[in-house]
Parts: C-alpha cells; structure tokens; sequence
C-alpha cells in the first residue's frame, strides 16, 4: 500500500493476550518496533503517549518505551520488563530517561535490534528458567561420553523432566542409533547445520524424533559432518528455551562448533577410564574444555590400574570428582535388544544419573516441566 506506514496498518488492531505493548509518539520508532515485534512473530498492543487500556502496564509481559515518552511515565508503577528504545547513541541523558520511566534495560536501534527481537520472541514463546545444561565428554576415544550422555537423557525422562539429547559429535554414528531409533521419523542436524539466527524452541523439539519419552537431535547417515558455530549457537539457544534439561554428547576435538556449544553448557562431565593413558589424553581434553568452561567435572569409569582410584583420577586432572561409574552387566546385549543406556533402574549407569540429577536440580537447576 503506497505511502502507507506500518503503524497506519496496526495502531487500532487488538494485541493478543500477553502480547507485548509499545509506548511511543514516534511514528517512525513506532514502524521500527512493530517491524521487530512482526519478525519475532508477536501482536503488540500500542499505546500513543500513555496506557490506554486500563491494567494493560500491569499485565503486559513486556513493554517497550519510546525515548520520546519516557517523561510521562515518571508516575507509573515500577515493574520489571521494561525497556527504553532510543536511535542517539551519543546522547548522555538517555539512562536519566530511563530511570523515570521505570526501565531496566535501554536499547539504541539500529544496534541493538538482534537483542530486542531476541526479548520479544522471549515473551512469545513464555520462556522461562532456561533449561540445566549438561555437556558430556569423553577424555579419550571409547571412554564411554556418548552411553552416558544417552543415559543421562533417559533418566531425566523417566522422571518426569522435560528431556533433549543433542548429538554434538558429527563423527560418532549417530545417537539415534545408540537408542534404538534410526528409523524414526523426524529431522536430523543435516537440516540445521547451516542455520543463523533465532530458532523458536517449540519448532525445534516438534520437528525432532521422540524415542524413550525425550527429544533426540541426531547426526544421520549421510555425508555431512560439518555444524556452523551459528547453527550449533542458535539450536542450543533454542533447546535452553525449553526449560527442563539439555545433553550434550560433545567431542573431543576444539572446532568453533565445539567451543560454541560448550560456551551454552552449565556442567561439563569428563569421562575418564581409570588407567594412566586415559589421564594423560583427558588432561588435554579439559585443558580445552577449560577454556570456556567454568564447570568442568571428572566421572571416573572403573576397572582402576595399580594405584589409581577416582579421588586420584580427580586429582591429577585438577577437576572435582562427578563420582565413580561401575561397568554396566549386559549393557550390550540391553542395546541389541533395544534397551537405551539408562533404562535398567537399578543399574550402575541408572543410580549415578539419578544421584546426579537429584544433586544439579537440587543446586538451583530447572524444575520438572
């Protein structure tokens, strides 16, 4: 419609219920805004220079203030979920601005749109306490990262936690087979590899294949092997949303891939065997992991060579000890019949999930969903 602006279009359209709600005078800070909020996939409801709903400051789950009217606003109830937007980045009073009309945050278009589409998308989504992130990594090839990882998937599930199982190994097989799942339908990382951006959380889990009560994103047969730190950036992002917990099966090498998703993991656990050579590999590892990790724990696999046990093993690594994993009876023969790892409650692989989760959850991480 030539010559026509977008607030002409929205000004009177009703906001859906917990829609964001912009306050501006502005018309062209009021396009800009509502250009954000369409691009997050939110209605907003627009006030010119006030409130005009009686309740809508109050109930509205975010509300973006425009520099212009940020004076009126001296009065208004102080809540969270504000935001002042402005254009002047030069300009010395905007915090003053923001201090009276209540806003925590101020964001300067155009700079800091990613941000504030990235807010408004939050509130479409009704995003909560992100999810408690583990991500799992071998301290040497066969250490046994990815049977753990499976594990720790499957327990979440079984009590009652909202589950996914990310495979951050492109070299590893594939998890969908380790679960008994390959056949399943739903997408693997080939249709994400290359993705930037925001990625909305609850298309994210609906497109995956949904094997033992969780979300599983898996490599698949083919010839890709390649994640973009975007990509890696955007889907974990995306899964955190979710709330409840996040696996990550993770490799050993240090590609940017690699280092991006353990920038968005909460614990690390490095799985180590308990012999002198696996020591000496998994000191490299964590060396690496340490990088931008901050939480970074050994599981000690038992047999133990002479002299060794885990406390030991978590010494010479310098790391804290997660706890010593047994070997699991039958844990073959439980995959071949299409037992994931984990599902034998009373195993080994089992008791240490659980205690494990009791512990993280207990320490501040996300409630059941």
């Amino acid at each position: 419609m030539a010559g026509t602006n977008a607030s002409d279009q929205w000004a009177g359209s009703g906001a859906e219920p917990g829609a964001p709600l912009i306050i501006t005078e502005d018309e062209q800070l009021l396009d800009d805004l509502l250009r954000l909020c369409a691009a997050a996939g939110a209605v907003p409801e627009v006030a010119h220079g006030a409130p005009a709903r009686r309740g809508s400051w109050e109930d509205a789950p975010l509300i973006l203030v425009g520099d212009d009217c940020a004076p009126r606003l001296a009065g208004c109830v102080r809540r969270e979920g504000v935001v002042l937007v402005g254009r002047d980045l030069d300009d010395p009073d905007v915090w003053r601005r923001a201090v009276l009309a209540g806003a925590r945050n101020v964001v300067l278009l155009p700079d800091g749109e990613g941000w504030l589409v990235d807010r408004i998308a939050d509130v479409v989504e009704g995003v909560g306490r992100p999810a408690l992130t583990v991500g799992v990594i071998g301290g040497r090839g066969g250490a046994g990262a990815s049977t753990l990882a499976c594990a720790l998937a499957v327990t979440a599930a079984r009590a009652g936690q909202r589950a996914m199982l990310i495979d951050g190994d492109p070299l590893g097989g594939g998890l969908d087979v380790l679960l008994g799942g390959e056949n399943t339908e739903g997408l693997r990382w080939p249709a994400f590899a290359r993705s930037r951006g925001r990625m909305a959380g609850g298309a994210l889990e609906e497109s995956l294949p949904e094997l033992h009560s969780l979300r599983v994103l898996s490599w698949d047969r083919g010839d890709t092997t390649l994640v973009q730190p975007g990509a890696m950036r955007a889907v974990l992002a995306a899964a955190r949303r979710r709330g409840g917990t996040v696996v990550v099966d993770l490799p050993r090498r240090g590609d940017e891939a690699t280092m991006e998703a353990l920038r968005q993991v909460d614990v690390g656990l490095l799985v180590v065997p308990g012999e002198l050579r696996a020591i000496a590999a998994a000191h490299r590892v964590a060396a690496m992991a340490g990088m931008v990790l901050d939480d970074l724990r050994a599981v000690v696999r038992t047999p133990y060579a002479p002299g060794l046990d885990d406390e030991e093993i978590a010494r010479l690594l310098g790391l804290p000890l997660a706890g010593e994993l047994p070997p699991e009876p039958g844990l073959r023969d439980a995959l071949t019949a299409g037992a994931p790892p984990g599902s034998g409650e009373r195993g080994p692989l089992a008791l240490f999930c659980e205690e494990f989760w009791a512990q993280a959850l207990a320490d501040g991480g996300s409630v059941a969903a």
